[in-house]
């Protein structure tokens, strides 16, 4: 049996690949790397300058991961004493420094993917953190699919159905995944598919987890597809209860309390992926570690 995908979804999907990547910053080019001959492959050399140390193995040229450029030596600003201000006695001490400017470099480029269900501020909270990083850019995969499609998301669903949103989903994250510094806001449901799962796995998954009632209130009066029932909080908890195992897998869970506005919420976003870095460094990082701890010198 045959499956007939409908007119517009097959000139849509031809059409994604050069409209997502519209969207997206350059990605750095690898044109200027020289690959030698198998049969002239060069021995292991090291050229340095400043701080940045090039190795040439195997007919590759890459950055020294123990270089200082690769570890710049930030550390968690919530965790340094240098980095506070003294508190006025009206309450606790407040940081000199933006965190979210210290995070960027200790990210090294990893993407930040944001999910969670419709209304939960995937949009709103990526923009914001995007642009206190600064050096990262922010992109929402339903305003891409919008942009490219020409019509909003609801008319998508009404005349193409869910799975093949979905599949048009599934190729703008293949499209963007691809870049480096950029916090990426997804779909609701993008998490359901196991493909796309390997994608997000390429970076940082925060999820922000946000209560049904929360955002019933929040999305009140729109048009979102799925909620367009007799019962919209009935059928946003059966979604949620649905998609919780695979939020749940996130590498960083943020717990979002109707109180919490845009910047209380990327504020506890910042903190805890800072968390996160502190309790997962890179394994050359807790090897130089434990070298240093069983008094052996670490060479550069």
């Amino acid at each position: 049996m045959t499956v007939k995908t409908p007119p517009r979804i097959v000139l849509f999907l031809a059409f994604l690949l050069g409209t997502a990547l519209s969207f997206a910053p350059s990605p750095q080019s690898f044109l200027n790397r020289h690959v030698a001959p198998i049969t002239s492959i060069p021995p292991l050399t090291r050229r340095s300058t400043a701080s940045v140390v090039v190795l040439s193995a195997g007919g590759f040229e890459w950055e020294d991961p123990t270089s200082d450029q690769a570890d710049p030596g930030v550390e968690n600003p919530f965790k340094n004493p240098d980095l506070l201000k003294p508190s006025d006695g009206d309450g606790d001490a407040s940081l000199k420094v933006d965190p979210a400017r210290l995070l960027s470099p200790r990210l090294q480029g990893c993407n930040l993917y944001l999910i969670g269900m419709m209304g939960s501020g995937k949009s709103v909270v990526g923009d914001t953190l995007a642009r206190r990083m600064g050096t990262y850019n922010f992109l929402d995969t339903d305003a891409i699919i919008e942009r490219a499609a020409g019509i909003p998301i609801p008319q998508i669903f009404e005349e193409e159905g869910e799975e093949a949103f979905r599949d048009v989903e599934a190729q703008v994250l293949d499209s963007v995944h691809a870049h480096v510094r950029c916090v990426i806001g997804t779909g609701g449901g993008l998490v359901m598919r196991n493909q796309n799962w390997s994608k997000l796995q390429t970076g940082l998954v925060v999820y922000l987890d946000v209560a049904p009632e929360v955002i019933a209130k929040r999305i009140e009066g729109t048009d979102r597809p799925l909620l367009q029932t007799e019962n919209p909080l009935e059928t946003l908890t059966k979604l949620m209860e649905k998609r919780r195992e695979r939020y749940q897998q996130a590498d960083v869970t943020v717990e979002v309390t109707g109180d919490m506005d845009v910047h209380m919420t990327a504020d506890a976003c910042i903190r805890a992926l800072h968390d996160f870095i502190d309790d997962n460094p890179p394994a050359w990082k807790q090897a130089k570690a434990k070298a240093q701890a069983d008094g052996l010198d670490w060479v550069n």
